[in-house]
């Protein structure tokens, strides 16, 4: 059994330190799944409650322990319908993180082709994105680097069009048809335009409208780069895997969406809110103290 040591009457082998760690990560991987929504107050309940059945399990307490293990017995479907939308976003973080996701890994893995980068010309989101900043009219732009976002696609207008400046000026126009809602940008080409995407259910800054949560959200369940432009300051931000950066300069934005279509890891750059909220508040801080 691998026996470590013993102390009293418990004993410690390889396997339990194995188990013990492998819960505690579950349960790290929960806890910054549920941060900041209301889902994290009803985890903590569940899991005191559990805690407290095992505790009565253990001193034989046989009353106490029927009623909480009943509670139990049901408490797992009601925990499924409850965190239904927080099980379905830990799904999909599995499987974006698996190498099945990708939808050419059987192409790649049956006929042992080179993984090709999907780099494109990103000149026409340049230039797009400094007219639609210049004039604050709002977009939207989801970049995707390994899939064409089907599901997404589907929730809007199928476009399938070569990328242009002109193309996506008219996409955002604040009188066009299709300017509500986000494009889809695959491989050079606009696949569908006024998609809806999911919105993050975690708390973000006041100063973020529904595009960046929608941004945010989107981050969360894709692997995508997501291009916001700011229609009430006309500021671009990026967000990717749950993660922020705002008020960037074109310069930025070129450099950033060149390292992701070429494959380079580019998660570490970004912000989580929390520290942009931080950062916001000693900003506002020391020009309040300076006044």
């Amino acid at each position: 059994m691998n026996l470590l040591f013993k102390i009293g009457f418990l004993e410690i082998s390889i396997v339990n330190i194995i188990d013990i760690t492998l819960v505690s990560l579950l349960l790290y991987q929960i806890y910054k799944l549920l941060r900041g929504s209301v889902a994290i107050k009803i985890f903590l309940g569940f899991l005191s409650i559990y805690l407290v059945y095992l505790l009565v399990s253990a001193l034989r307490m046989e009353l106490l322990s029927i009623i909480l293990g009943q509670f139990m017995g049901v408490g797992v479907i009601a925990a499924i319908i409850i965190f239904a939308p927080e099980i379905r976003k830990f799904l999909l973080i599995i499987g974006r993180s698996s190498i099945l996701s990708n939808e050419n890994v059987w192409q790649e893995l049956l006929f042992w082709r080179k993984r090709e980068t999907h780099a494109f010309n990103i000149n026409p989101i340049i230039e797009a994105s400094k007219s639609l900043s210049g004039t604050n009219m709002g977009a939207l732009m989801v970049i995707s680097r390994n899939s064409e976002l089907k599901f997404y696609a589907e929730s809007g207008d199928l476009i399938d069009a070569i990328i242009s400046k002109r193309l996506l000026i008219s996409i955002f126009n604040k009188y066009s048809p299709l300017h509500d809602g986000a494009v889809i940008i695959y491989n050079g080409k606009v696949k569908a335009a006024r998609c809806i995407l999911p919105v993050t259910e975690r708390d973000v800054p006041a100063q973020f409208g529904l595009r960046h949560r929608a941004a945010i959200g989107m981050s969360e369940a894709t692997d995508t780069l997501i291009l916001i432009v700011s229609e009430e300051t006309g500021q671009i931000s990026l967000a990717k895997n749950g993660k922020i950066l705002h008020n960037l300069s074109f310069q930025e934005v070129r450099e950033f969406l060149n390292d992701y279509l070429t494959g380079v890891d580019i998660d570490e750059k970004f912000e989580p809110i929390t520290v942009y909220e931080r950062n916001r508040f000693k900003g506002s801080r020391s020009a309040s103290s300076a006044s």
